[in-house]
């Protein structure tokens, strides 16, 4: 429900492209903009932070052709660890390259080395 719904002030939303009402727009949907997986190819690697701590790093994967957020989650919970996102890497704690080789492998990803 839109904010001023059902009052003198409710401005129906329109179509960005076109300009007609939402509830009137014809144009054809955007195309996805997302790389396949099979296209990609991701560089893993183990680093070691402060006070010894070991990150598995997985470069190479765009931000713009994938969802990274939920292949980290997807990572997190296949490896039973904790991971971030940091500018153009996805990091998962603890040494986990063959678990994460595997799941990359099936999802279609190829690998550097």
């Amino acid at each position: 429900m839109r904010l001023f719904a059902g009052t003198p002030f409710d401005i129906p939303p329109k179509c960005n492209r076109c300009g007609a009402l939402e509830s009137d727009c014809n144009c054809p949907p955007l195309p996805a903009s997302r790389l396949a997986s099979n296209q990609q190819t991701a560089t893993l690697s183990i680093e070691k932070r402060k006070k010894g701590k070991v990150v598995t790093v997985i470069r190479g994967l765009s931000e713009r052709g994938n969802d990274l957020p939920a292949l980290l989650s997807q990572l997190k919970s296949q490896c039973g660890a904790g991971g971030t996102i940091q500018e153009d890497c996805v990091e998962v704690q603890g040494e986990h390259v063959e678990r994460i080789r595997e799941t990359l492998t099936l999802a279609g990803y190829k690998f550097k080395g």
